[in-house]
């Protein structure tokens, strides 16, 4: 095993290859330059990111864009398509709005004093994509926020790139990203952390290919105005989710895919969420509740251990 973890993105970047081979080297600090040029295209922290001037130009017509932008902009689209607009790009407003104007580092240092009101969310539709002149038209008050869709799209070609060689594992802030099962044929041991007790384990996973991804509204907290506040912006509202969804993880065949889905579950609610994974056998899923219940999707014991708590229900 050869590993190479680096700060990007707003997470740590932790990168794995099952190889003794001495390119793997060479192959992964290649990786960790593609999270930093990623990173400075697609943040909206940086005022001179490919994306912050995007945000800049809505109301003014077609902007040309770079490739990766394009891409990574094409991608967020086609989340909000599969997710029925329930994950969108269009909630930069409301993070702001939030409280969520700055690196969360930063963020949970300080304290922006103003009236939070809910933001009306624009319609992912209302975006205008030219294929042929790679050009992206935002529409008047839309920002966007590539976020949490721009890393996981990001740790799955590099997951997909370092596979063409070697076994590779690309842990991108807890969400995960597995090229295929380890060089002796084995999957890949994940566990699961307790958002109650991150340091202690919930389950255990034994996944050979595909994403975990995990959404919940435990870490990414800040104060404003004296609430609590958290990233996961319900579209319906406007503002930070009511959710007793405490945390959500989520396997599935991609991590894009199980990324949009835990945040899904997130928006829609123990309940609602529950239902619309187990219409999806092709997902896996645990929730944690915020009064502290653990849920498991009956599909989940496919690529299980062991449970770790055995009172949990199980659906």
């Amino acid at each position: 095993m050869q590993q190479i973890s680096f700060r990007a993105m707003g997470s740590t970047i932790t990168i794995i290859v099952d190889s003794a081979d001495p390119t793997a080297r060479s192959a992964l600090t290649s990786a960790r330059k593609i999270f930093l040029h990623h990173e400075q295209i697609l943040s909206r922290f940086r005022p001179q990111s490919e994306l912050s001037v995007l945000n800049r130009a809505a109301g003014q017509g077609p902007r040309r864009v770079g490739r990766t932008l394009w891409q990574a902009v094409c991608h967020a689209l086609r989340i909000a398509r599969l997710s029925q607009g329930l994950v969108t790009p269009t909630v930069g407003a409301a993070l702001i709005e939030a409280g969520y104007d700055r690196d969360f580092g930063m963020l949970i240092a300080s304290h922006r004093q103003s009236i939070q009101t809910p933001v009306a969310i624009p319609s992912w539709q209302r975006i205008t994509c030219d294929p042929y002149r790679r050009t992206i038209a935002l529409p008047a008050g839309v920002q966007l926020d590539l976020g949490g869709s721009a890393k996981g799209w990001t740790a799955a070609i590099v997951a997909r790139r370092l596979g063409k060689r070697f076994p590779s594992l690309v842990d991108a802030g807890g969400d995960i990203a597995l090229s295929g099962p380890r060089r002796d044929g084995t999957p890949w041991p994940v566990e699961i952390a307790d958002p109650r007790q991150p340091d202690t384990g919930i389950e255990l996973l034994l996944v050979r290919r595909g994403g975990i991804a995990t959404s919940g509204i435990d870490y990414r907290r800040w104060q404003h105005n004296g609430r609590w506040m958290h990233h996961v912006i319900d579209p319906c509202t406007g503002a930070p989710a009511q959710t007793d969804v405490l945390a959500a993880t989520v396997i599935a065949s991609s991590l894009p895919l199980a990324e949009m889905a835990a945040k899904m579950v997130v928006i829609l609610g123990s309940d609602e969420g529950l239902r619309w994974l187990n219409a999806r056998p092709d997902l896996a899923g645990l929730l944690v509740t915020t009064d502290g219940t653990v849920i498991r999707t009956a599909t989940l014991t496919r690529c299980c251990w062991r449970p770790a708590v055995e009172s949990a229900a199980s659906l």
